[in-house]
């Protein structure tokens, strides 16, 4: 189908059935176009949707649409979403420039257990941005499970072409924080920790990654005074330079 991807390695013995991405693949195909014809910034959200997820999941669920809230001013934003769980699993969603859509398609998956797929989420990210401009990936997760060199290698790719991550961290794993820090670097990015149980930081965490998608430092920096998360992410992107 065209209006969605999936990113997941092909059937192997053993692997999840058809019937466990049923509902992702109703709902990424009901998912209406873009409205209008005004170009809007494109984002990836990226979330890790093993297991120990599901609480950050169902935050991200309720607080997503501050992206959009965001960047409303601006033209909008276009936001592609994209998750792994489970043995293998990676999908991601066609382009969506309304939050109830979004809010939807995310209500219908629910957390399996399996490993971290970063490398696969990069990836795909690097090929979007070979089709059309891509400026932010925002990826939500607490863990890292794969070769740390290899995810840096791809994060170098994708500083090069422009293509900021913002490494959003739930959690207290240091091997996750070290690589999440390390990938922001070479991407350019800005990397973040936040507690699930406080939703405002990862609500202003993602108004402030799309505040930059659509607007760049300028757009980011009109919501630094009355936010310490886009502050926080100013002063990565930036080095503390005005």
């Amino acid at each position: 189908m065209a209006d969605k991807k999936d990113l997941t390695r092909p059937p192997t013995a053993g692997t999840s059935p058809a019937s466990m991405i049923d509902s992702f693949l109703m709902e990424a195909k009901r998912l209406g176009p873009l409205a209008g014809n005004a170009p809007r910034a494109r984002l990836v959200f990226a979330l890790d949707a093993t297991m120990s997820r599901q609480p950050t999941w169902d935050l991200a669920c309720r607080v997503q649409g501050e992206m959009f809230a965001a960047t409303s001013e601006a033209g909008g934003l276009s936001v592609q979403l994209v998750y792994f769980r489970g043995f293998g699993e990676c999908r991601a969603s066609r382009w969506v420039a309304d939050p109830r859509a979004l809010t939807d398609l995310m209500t219908k998956i629910g957390c399996r257990g399996g490993q971290t797929q970063i490398g696969r989420v990069f990836r795909h990210v690097r090929t979007e941005a070979s089709q059309t401009p891509l400026k932010v990936l925002v990826y939500v997760g607490d863990a890292m499970e794969e070769p740390i060199d290899d995810l840096c290698a791809v994060a170098g790719e994708l500083g090069l072409l422009g293509i900021k991550a913002f490494m959003f961290h739930e959690g207290h794993d240091p091997d996750a924080a070290r690589a999440f820090r390390e990938i922001a670097r070479l991407s350019g990015g800005a990397y973040a920790h936040f507690d699930a149980g406080a939703p405002q930081a990862l609500s202003e965490l993602l108004r402030a990654a799309a505040a930059y998608a659509a607007g760049g430092v300028e757009g980011l920096t009109r919501l630094t005074a009355g936010s310490p998360q886009a502050r926080g992410l100013l002063t990565a992107i930036t080095g503390g330079k005005p």
